[in-house]
């Protein structure tokens, strides 16, 4: 997939492939056909159809599932909204390749490849209170480097961030994407006090009032970073290639929301794994009409959340391809 503008990026709704309904329907017809009462899986079924749909097939497998962290570093950092130094995302990034994060032993459990993508850390973006964090070519090659991480052989894929400074950012985005209060939106992040916090909403503040009046991706470009951008670009990718994505918690979702402010749409393969502890993300999901697979009170990142979520997924498949049917089982219908 190449992209080659950020004002092309709404028009790609029309032409990314769709559900297949077909499928999602002959998977609806085998979940209600299965040894126990309709409905009574809940979100396992929903899960189930939801697979069939976008993988194409009524009985969906999961062969591969893909995990990608990206990583990058943020010019707002200069304004003191976070309590560690920005030398703590490479630190972070040596870990997730030694195999010591979270994310990697959740992968493990929950069957997922790992890879860590980490995208000029030497390198900052600006300081958003001073001018865009990145303009359209800085953007659109993050937004590539993204894309062009995804396996388009996966059958789901897992998407997570990493980059000291990256709640602020995230807060920023959904703000200008969503409205409300900026206070609203913000959270602790790695453990910013009351001060730090303070600290956040008054950068968020001075960058919404210099950055005004823009489009989503526009949006993305002024406010956000190369970690939100590969994110973006790993999105629409995986859409592509019809493969369902699990985004993580508040920062990642954060950064896909620019594509839904582009058009709703562009986020129609996409389940959130976990609600996130941080405040924002709940206001977050209920503007993108999203319902996340679980709440366990989670606010790491790393895609940790959506590393978890994998077994709730695979367990679902796993009741949909594996149960009996009552014909099969002998079992009398209603």
């Amino acid at each position: 997939m190449k992209l080659t503008s950020l004002a092309a990026v709404a028009d790609l709704a029309a032409t990314l492939p769709q559900a297949d309904t077909k499928a999602a329907d002959a998977a609806l017809a085998r979940q209600n056909c299965l040894t126990k009462p309709p409905g009574s899986l809940g979100r396992l079924e929903e899960l189930a159809v939801f697979m069939a749909g976008w993988r194409g097939t009524a009985r969906p497998q999961i062969a591969r599932a893909q995990a990608l962290v990206f990583a990058g570093n943020h010019g707002i950092c200069a304004q003191g909204v976070n309590p560690y130094p920005q030398a703590v995302t490479a630190q972070m990034v040596g870990n997730f390749q030694a195999g010591g994060a979270a994310i990697n032993q959740l992968c493990r459990a929950n069957g997922a490849e790992l890879s860590v993508i980490a995208l000029e850390l030497d390198r900052p973006t600006a300081d958003f209170t001073q001018g865009p964090a990145m303009t359209e070519a800085e953007t659109l090659t993050a937004m590539q480097t993204g894309a062009d991480a995804v396996d388009v052989t996966a059958d789901v894929l897992i998407l997570g961030e990493m980059g000291i400074g990256n709640s602020t950012v995230a807060a920023a985005m959904a703000s200008a994407l969503f409205g409300g209060e900026v206070a609203g939106w913000v959270g602790t992040g790695t453990g910013s006090d009351s001060d730090g916090i303070k600290r956040k909403i008054a950068a968020i503040e001075t960058g919404l009032a210099r950055h005004n009046g823009l489009s989503a991706m526009g949006v993305l470009a002024a406010l956000g970073g190369r970690e939100q951008a590969a994110i973006c670009g790993a999105v629409l990718a995986a859409r592509a290639a019809r493969i369902p994505v699990i985004l993580d918690g508040f920062i990642c979702t954060a950064a896909a929301s620019a594509l839904y402010a582009a058009d709703p749409a562009l986020l129609d393969h996409c389940l959130v794994g976990h609600q996130s502890a941080e405040p924002g993300h709940r206001k977050l999901l209920a503007a993108l009409n999203k319902r996340a697979v679980l709440e366990f009170d989670m606010r790491l990142g790393e895609g940790s959340g959506a590393a978890l979520a994998l077994g709730i997924l695979r367990s679902a498949l796993a009741c949909h391809n594996g149960m009996a049917t009552f014909g099969e089982a002998g079992v009398s219908e209603a």
